[in-house]
């Protein structure tokens, strides 16, 4: 008897063929991975033939590999995950791609696939620094306009690059260098014998 992740399996391989570069099953969810040049038709595919018709893209993120496996991944280092759904098949897949360039990463953007793709793109190019080519309003979305780097990227400082106060004297906001002092904590030792209790 086949399975329903046989299924889809069978199904995904029948419409991509060789351009899944790699397809693993895991968790019952199948994850392929497909070349950066092939994954807009390739996601097209995916949406339009009846085989798979996800019609419906339920996420999409950034992933930085650069510390995976305890910095043993030798990959390429930033990676896009979509999550599609299929409500005709009632089946879903995830679509792992990675970018050619680390140091600047550039994939082909979802926006005219799935519409839902483009606070998605914004997300993953404002904390990964991912770009996305062809996506019309390519901007940051959670952090401020002013913000400095990509925050979700394993290199960026855990404190950042600037902080945020408000000056009295200006009346305003101000962005200034992170200055952090560095603090001796002691611990607190009670010799009391009945300290705590009543």
């Amino acid at each position: 008897m086949t399975t329903k992740l046989e299924m889809l399996e069978a199904a995904v391989k029948n419409v991509l063929g060789e351009r899944i570069l790699e397809s693993r099953s895991a968790l019952g969810e199948l994850t392929i991975v497909v070349a950066p040049s092939e994954y807009l038709q390739a996601m097209r595919d995916l949406r339009d033939h009846a085989d798979t018709n996800f019609e419906e893209l339920i996420d999409l993120c950034g992933v930085d590999y650069s510390a995976y496996g305890d910095g043993a991944w030798e990959g390429a280092r930033f990676a896009v995950v979509s999550h599609l759904l299929s409500i005709k098949h009632n089946w879903r897949l995830r679509v792992r791609v990675f970018a050619a360039d680390d140091d600047v990463p550039v994939l082909p953007s979802l926006i005219d696939v799935w519409n839902a793709a483009n606070w998605y793109e914004r997300e993953a190019f404002d904390f990964f620094g991912i770009l996305f080519e062809g996506h019309n309003d390519l901007r940051r979305i959670l952090t401020d306009y002013g913000f400095i780097g990509h925050p979700f990227r394993k290199d960026f400082p855990v404190s950042g690059y600037v902080e945020m106060r408000y000056d009295a004297e200006q009346k305003r906001v101000v962005y200034q260098p992170v200055t952090i002092e560095p603090r001796e904590i002691t611990p607190r030792v009670i010799r009391e014998e009945n300290y705590g209790m009543k």
